[in-house]
């Protein structure tokens, strides 16, 4: 048997104004986008701001809907939004924020499994740590990557064929 240890660093910043020039407009962009989710089920407003290796920054916020697995989250509305656009420029960081009731939330907000898996393959894609910015009134948590995030994601190396010479046939 091995057993092996991951690690997580995770940055922990009070307020936004500790934060790297960058990540303080990156974030407010995702702050500013989040009054405009459309989130008439939840309440759970939450914005994504994603800086592209261009400069460009893309906005995306929860897209709900009555039959709520059709909704979307902000992180794959902004990402996947990039994607399409610009399919050529690495995605360099996300900030992530949410507000319930018009007001930011305590704790610094994650994203779900399903934006995890969608942020890890663009780092995968273009080979390229994405920085992970988390908003929240207690703090603000900075990440360097989205490996801290999804430290076993799933990824097209685990899509490759096996390796017949193993001598381990599946049944």
């Amino acid at each position: 048997m091995k057993t092996t240890e991951i690690r997580i660093i995770v940055s922990e910043f009070q307020t936004i104004d500790e934060l790297p020039e960058n990540d303080r407009l990156l974030l407010r962009e995702a702050r500013r986008i989040t009054a405009l989710a459309y989130a008439p089920y939840s309440g759970f407003h939450v914005g994504a701001a994603v800086l592209l290796g261009n400069g460009k920054i893309i906005t995306g916020n929860n897209q709900e809907n009555s039959a709520y697995p059709s909704g979307l989250c902000a992180e794959r509305v902004a990402l996947f939004y990039a994607n399409a656009n610009y399919p050529h420029s690495e995605v360099k960081a996300i900030a992530i924020s949410a507000a319930k009731n018009g007001v930011l939330v305590n704790e610094p907000v994650k994203p779900c499994g399903s934006c995890r898996q969608a942020l890890a393959e663009a780092e995968v894609r273009f080979e390229s740590p994405i920085r992970v910015i988390l908003d929240g009134q207690d703090s603000i948590m900075v990440l360097d990557s989205v490996e801290s995030l999804l430290p076993l994601s799933f990824s097209k190396k685990d899509l490759a064929s096996p390796n017949p010479s193993k001598g381990v046939e599946f049944v």
